[in-house]
C-alpha cells in the first residue's frame, strides 16, 4: 500500500497535485481553508484572468485535462495595444499558431477540485485553515469551521497555500531558511467589459489588450461569454493613484482622459471600481523548499508578480517536475524532494525575475516607435530562423526549456537585435550569409 500524502491548499497547484498523488496510488488529504467550490461559492474580483501556455498544458495532460480546459479557453494570438486616443497597435506573440490561452482561474480550480473528488484515495476537507506545523514529526494543525482545531499527518506533506503559507511562516522559524517578500508599489482591481448585446466581443476576441500609460495600464483577456476581465494596475500613491480615486467623479474623469475607448464598453465601471478589492502585488522567494519531508509547491515557494502570464504555469511545472521524480526515485523521498528543489529554485527566481522586467515593459515600452522596430525585427528572426533563433517569450511561454535558459539568453538576444538595427541589417534580415553567422555569435 502506497503512503498517505497530505496536501495543505485546494488551490490550483495543490489540486493538481492531488490528482497526480492519485493517480500514483497514495492516499491523500487535501485541506483547504474556503468554501467546497463545487458548491457554486467563488470569491469574486480578487483574480486576474490567467494566460495558460505549453508548460500549463504539458502538466494538465498528465492527469487527462489539458484537452477540456483548451475547449472553454480562448486563444490569444498577440497583443492589441491601446493609445490614449484610442489608436491601435498589434505584436504578435510568436510564429504562426503559437498562442497563449485565456482561462478562468475559478473555472480551472473547479475542474481540478471535481476531478480530485472522482478518485476514492483523495479525501477533501473545506473551510479547514492551517494554522501550525510541526516540521520534525510531519503533522500540521487545522482549524475548523466550527473552531475545533485536530492534527493531521503524513508520510509526506506539501504546503500550496499560497503566497502567505502557514507552512512557509514555519520553515522560516528554522535553520539558514532564507525568506523574502517584496511588494510592488502597485495594486490591481478587476473590471469588466461587457459582451454586446447580441453576445459578440466588443474588441478583438482573440488577443491580449493592453492600454500602457508609462506609470500605470490596463489589460484585458477574453471570456468565453464575450465579456473581457479588465485588471487597472495603479499606484497606490501619488497623482495617478487609488489613493485618488475615491468617488465616481475622480473614477469616471480618470478613465475618460486615460481609457477613452475603453468606458463606453464598461457599463458597470464604477460600480466594480467601488466595491472590487485592491489586489497586492507581491514576489516571494524562499530557500530551501524542502524541510525534512514537508516540501513547498507553487505561490508558498515563488508567488510571482503576474506580467508574464507565468504564475500558474511555473507552479503546474513544479506538480509536473515533482511527479516525474516521483515516477523515477520513489520510495526514495529523500532524493525525489532533494532533485526537485534543487531543479525548481533557480528557475522560479529566473521567472520572478522576468516578470519584474516585463512589467516596464507592458505599462511603458510597448506603445514606443522603437520597441515595436525591436519588437518586428525579433519576430522576423523568429520566422525567418526558427531553428536558429528563438526569442525569451517564446523560450518561456512555448518550449519548456528552464526558465534559467530564456533569461540567460535574453541579454543576447537583445544585444544581436541592436546591432542588426545599428547596422541596418534589420532591413536585409532574408541575407542568411550575412544573418546566421551573426545569430551563431550571439548565442
Amino acid at each position: 500500500m502506497k503512503e498517505k500524502a497530505v496536501i495543505i491548499g485546494g488551490g490550483l497547484s495543490g489540486s493538481l497535485l492531488a490528482i497526480c498523488l492519485a493517480k500514483r496510488g497514495f492516499e491523500v488529504e487535501l485541506y483547504e481553508r474556503r468554501s467546497d467550490m463545487r458548491t457554486g461559492k467563488t470569491e469574486a474580483g480578487r483574480s486576474i484572468n490567467l494566460a495558460l501556455s505549453t508548460r500549463g498544458i504539458e502538466a494538465l495532460k498528465k492527469v487527462g485535462l489539458a484537452d477540456q480546459v483548451l475547449h472553454d479557453a480562448i486563444p490569444m494570438n498577440g497583443r492589441q495595444m491601446h493609445s490614449k486616443i484610442g489608436e491601435l497597435s498589434y505584436q504578435p506573440y510568436g510564429t504562426a499558431g503559437q498562442y497563449i490561452n485565456s482561462v478562468s482561474r475559478a473555472g480551472l480550480n473547479l475542474k481540478l477540485i471535481q476531478l480530485a473528488g472522482e478518485y476514492p484515495n483523495v479525501k477533501m476537507f473545506f473551510n479547514c485553515k492551517c494554522t501550525d506545523a510541526n516540521l520534525k514529526n510531519n503533522t500540521a494543525t487545522i482549524l475548523k469551521e466550527d473552531g475545533t482545531e485536530v492534527q493531521v499527518s503524513g508520510d509526506v506533506m506539501f504546503g500550496t497555500d499560497g503566497a502567505f503559507s502557514a507552512i512557509t511562516s514555519e520553515m522560516q522559524k528554522t535553520n539558514r531558511f532564507n525568506y523574502s517578500q517584496t511588494y510592488e508599489n502597485y495594486g490591481y482591481k478587476e473590471l469588466e467589459i461587457a459582451p454586446g448585446k447580441d453576445g459578440s466581443f466588443q474588441i478583438e476576441k482573440n488577443a491580449l489588450h493592453i492600454w500602457p500609460r508609462g506609470e500605470f495600464m490596463m489589460i484585458a483577456l477574453p471570456n468565453p461569454e464575450g465579456s473581457f476581465t479588465c485588471t487597472l494596475f495603479l499606484g497606490y500613491e501619488g497623482t495617478h493613484s487609488f489613493a485618488n480615486l475615491k468617488d465616481e467623479a475622480s473614477v469616471l474623469e480618470f478613465f475618460n482622459t486615460y481609457f477613452t475607448d475603453a468606458v463606453p464598453l464598461m457599463p458597470d465601471l464604477v460600480k466594480d471600481f467601488m466595491e472590487n478589492p485592491i489586489g497586492n502585488l507581491v514576489t516571494v522567494r524562499c530557500s530551501p523548499w524542502v524541510v525534512n519531508r514537508f516540501a513547498l509547491v507553487g505561490d508558498a515557494a515563488h508567488a510571482i508578480i503576474p506580467f508574464y502570464g507565468q504564475g500558474m504555469n511555473c507552479s503546474f511545472e513544479d506538480v509536473k517536475d515533482l511527479d516525474d521524480l516521483i515516477e523515477q526515485h520513489y520510495p526514495n523521498w529523500d532524493t525525489i524532494l532533494d532533485e526537485y528543489q534543487k531543479a525548481r529554485i533557480i528557475n522560479a527566481n529566473a521567472i520572478a525575475d522576468l516578470a519584474c522586467k516585463n512589467f516596464v515593459e507592458m505599462r511603458d515600452l510597448v506603445g514606443r516607435p522603437e520597441f515595436m522596430k525591436f519588437k518586428h525585427v525579433e519576430h522576423d528572426l523568429c520566422d525567418l530562423y526558427p531553428e536558429h533563433f528563438k526569442s525569451q517569450y517564446e523560450l518561456v511561454t512555448f518550449n519548456t526549456t528552464p526558465y534559467s535558459y530564456a533569461q540567460a539568453q535574453d541579454g543576447k538576444n537583445e544585444a544581436l537585435i541592436n546591432h542588426l538595427i545599428e547596422v541596418g541589417l534589420d532591413s536585409d534580415l532574408n541575407n542568411k550569409a550575412l544573418i546566421l553567422p551573426l545569430i551563431e555569435k550571439y548565442k
